[in-house]
């Protein structure tokens, strides 16, 4: 996002960097797009190479339906049986060549480490709240965080012993970041931007660990979760700095744009990735126009998928969809209000509603497992029915 620094390190890069006995701590250039795109050097106890074992855990890819019907679609991730930790509780719904989507409800700390060396991960928190711990340093967070962790990072998640914590999570097959015409040439946030500089955490504390043994981390890459049992503990950072880093933005520090008559989406745009965008509904005024029509028109996507994922309050455009669902609205038919809705969003207002959505501009694909949350008259929900 923006230079950064934390903990001891040298005058110069490249340098020779020495602890107390005189040996060198180990520098390691960690960045994106070869070294052409954003990066950062840390400073290691021991070689981030040293891996005294190492094998194929398991796949992780999943299965899609064989066959998709253009249907709108609704999941009720309320009713995901599956939990535990941050990794195991995780239930895929869609996906693509870009991104995996999915929620995941956290019960159990990590005990092991893990890395996505794909891409990066964004973690929304809908509820709960803990530690990322990384070897960058730890995040604490809360509900309504964006966790945004880049590729290769080494992290782990803790949730607070008496809480759960509920993640909508996306694997990104990219780097995930703030919206190109949010910025100018010299990447600072513009003063139309929802959000600014400010708004975003880095790490609070950088914990070294200078510690020998066998830690595993799982890192997921070419399909495949892959064990690595290094000989020292991962988080044995004793300072870096530059502009990769895992940072942290609250959904209600986002500043919504609004006008006399009914904003598109891209105004609610947060972050983007390679063909897809993340968006946040927050509370707002409605339009000011003396005949505006807040709820939104019927539109059919251009090129592009629409998911959305429903956080707090009643969306004025739907009924019947519940706290924790998702819908999928795909591109090559219309979508919009639910019959009434309309109507009763004239002369509002403001609206209270908590809602992320994801635009992807290649088509979603339906997870197999996810037709067990799928409530299957959604699609028929605008058919309005007679007295």
């Amino acid at each position: 996002m923006y230079y950064r620094q934390m903990g001891k390190i040298p005058h110069k890069r490249h340098t020779m960097f020495k602890k107390t006995d005189g040996t060198l701590y180990r520098e390691q250039v960690m960045g994106t797009r070869g070294f052409s795109g954003t990066q950062s050097i840390l400073y290691h106890y021991y070689m981030p190479t040293e891996v005294v074992k190492s094998g194929v855990s398991s796949s992780y890819l999943p299965e899609y339906e064989d066959q998709q019907s253009l249907i709108h679609r609704h999941f009720l991730t309320s009713n995901v049986l599956k939990s535990g930790d941050a990794l195991t509780a995780r239930q895929y719904i869609l996906g693509n060549q870009d991104l995996l989507i999915g929620t995941a409800k956290v019960t159990e700390p990590m005990n092991s480490f893990y890395r996505n060396g794909d891409g990066d991960e964004m973690l929304f928190i809908h509820y709960g709240s803990g530690k990322l711990e990384t070897m960058f340093g730890t995040i604490t967070y809360q509900p309504g965080d964006y966790l945004v962790i880049p590729i290769g990072t080494i992290y782990k998640v803790i949730p607070n012993e008496t809480e759960v914590t509920k993640i909508l999570f996306i694997e990104s097959f990219s780097q995930i970041t703030t919206p190109k015409r949010y910025r100018n040439e010299y990447g600072q946030h513009l003063e139309h931007s929802p959000f600014c500089e400010r708004d975003f955490r880095g790490p609070e504390n950088l914990d070294a660990h200078d510690l020998k043994g066998e830690f595993e981390v799982f890192t997921k890459s070419r399909g495949a979760i892959h064990s690595h049992i290094l000989g020292h503990h991962p988080f044995d950072v004793v300072g870096w700095d530059g502009y990769l880093y895992p940072w942290a933005f609250n959904i209600e520090d986002f500043e919504p744009i609004t006008g006399r008559v009914h904003q598109p989406p891209p105004v609610h745009q947060t972050f983007e990735g390679n063909n897809f965008v993340v968006c946040s509904f927050v509370p707002r005024l409605f339009d000011y126009h003396p005949q505006a029509i807040p709820a939104p028109y019927y539109h059919s996507n251009v090129n592009s998928d629409e998911l959305l994922y429903y956080v707090e309050g009643n969306f004025m455009s739907r009924k019947g969809v519940q706290l924790e669902s998702i819908t999928l609205h795909p591109s090559g038919i219309p979508h919009g209000p639910h019959p009434g809705k309309t109507e009763s969003s004239i002369g509002k207002k403001e609206t209270f509603e908590l809602a992320v959505m994801i635009d992807t501009f290649h088509p979603l694909k339906v997870v197999k497992d996810a037709s067990t949350l799928e409530d299957s008259a959604y699609m028929y929900s605008w058919a309005e029915k007679k007295e």
